[in-house]
């Protein structure tokens, strides 16, 4: 499984269309959108997660860039202080990836950064700040 974190930027001839169900019928991808400003007769600005198998990922946004939409990697940078973090797993409970869990039996908090889609609810969840999620905010206009 593929999964890439996008800001996807609509021309605003094509706002009211149906692109992402587009993606999900036609390319087996799924989605999670992480952001979305999207006014009639305006550019329309998207933050998504994208997830699928590679080919049919990369034949997606190929399709996306084909309507004229602009499509830029969103930069992240997550990390954790593995010193600050006290093993309390507050974090466990918001994240949707998985990329969070709890090892047993030794209640250990392990993090997968590669399931990570950067939703930024881990820090805001824990109480010793040990998640630091950023993302590269000039994408986000």
């Amino acid at each position: 499984m593929y999964s890439k974190t996008l800001a996807l930027r609509f021309p605003q001839e094509i706002v009211n269309n149906p692109i992402v169900v587009n993606l999900v019928k036609d390319y087996d991808l799924s989605f999670t959108i992480l952001k979305a400003t999207i006014y009639p007769r305006e550019e329309g600005l998207m933050v998504l997660e994208l997830r699928g198998l590679k080919k049919n990922y990369q034949d997606g946004v190929r399709y996306l860039k084909s309507l004229g939409i602009k499509v830029e990697s969103v930069g992240q940078d997550i990390s954790r202080d593995e010193t600050a973090c006290f093993q309390c797993g507050a974090c466990t409970a918001v994240c949707s990836s998985g990329a969070l869990h709890i090892k047993r039996p030794e209640m250990e908090v392990l993090f997968d950064k590669e399931k990570c889609i950067a939703c930024e609810l881990c820090v805001a969840a824990c109480p010793s700040q040990a998640m630091a999620v950023k993302f590269d905010k000039s994408l986000l206009g």
